[in-house]
């Protein structure tokens, strides 16, 4: 467990190193093209060098979902174009709020909303933040792939496959209004000073080791020894591993 905080309020140089210092990880931060409570990348900056985390999180208005797909297309490009803007690595994780206690009769277009904003990002893994019942349906529709659940409008359920969990609200803390979460893993979150890690390169393509393992295939028929039947196999899975492919 792991924990972190999120807040509508800018960090500076200060602020960042005192929540560091409180063992605070991660902090979520506002993925919006402008206003007070906007990330810009001069704070990504500074929140990285402190040795924070950072949680991208869209939210215009509380109950911007119910605008369903059209809005949720408009807002996973504007997110996007915000991401880039501020550093955001491609790969990790825009959260989508849904900021309000949804109904039955309003949960289709909320997740009509969250699915469109996931197909605006593609680049990026999708998340949502919202209440016990948002978690379930949106996770049962396979609408996004990350899920950070508030305490808020939950009546005291937790789901159970969540990676963000907000459990405390409307707390001053260094002076600036925080809420208090906590992350189970596999969060999506970033920092402009550690990219995430690049895909692994091979010296050897799969091609080539393919055309060359058939070789020591034939060794391995062709002899009875069993130490030497091991090392033709080792070879082999040599070559396999040299390729990124899967040993035998």
């Amino acid at each position: 467990m792991t924990k972190g905080f999120d807040c509508s309020t800018p960090l500076t140089v200060s602020t960042a190193a005192a929540f560091v210092k409180d063992g605070y990880l991660f902090v979520a931060r506002y993925l919006v093209p402008s206003g007070f409570k906007a990330l810009t990348k001069s704070e990504a900056d500074v929140i990285s060098k402190a040795g924070l985390q950072i949680v991208s999180v869209f939210e215009t208005t509380a109950n911007r979902a119910l605008g369903g797909r059209s809005a949720g297309l408009a807002d996973g490009a504007t997110a996007v174009q915000v991401a880039k803007q501020v550093g955001q690595p491609e790969g990790t994780c825009i959260y989508f709020a849904v900021d309000f206690d949804v109904s039955s009769a309003q949960m289709a277009t909320v997740i009509a909303y969250i699915k469109a904003a996931s197909e605006a990002t593609p680049a990026f893994t999708t998340g949502v933040y919202g209440s016990y019942s948002v978690m379930e349906a949106v996770k049962q529709a396979a609408a996004c792939s990350r899920y950070w659940q508030t305490y808020a409008w939950s009546g005291g359920k937790k789901s159970s496959f969540i990676q963000i969990y907000q459990y405390l609200n409307d707390v001053i803390e260094h002076g600036i209004g925080i809420d208090h979460d906590e992350s189970y893993g596999n969060e999506g979150w970033w920092n402009t000073i550690s990219p995430p890690d690049p895909e692994p390169s091979y010296p050897l393509s799969p091609e080539d080791a393919n055309a060359i393992i058939p070789f020591l295939s034939a060794g391995y028929e062709a002899t009875i020894s069993l130490a030497a039947r091991d090392e033709f196999h080792r070879l082999a899975n040599e070559l396999r591993k040299a390729s990124g492919q899967t040993e035998q």
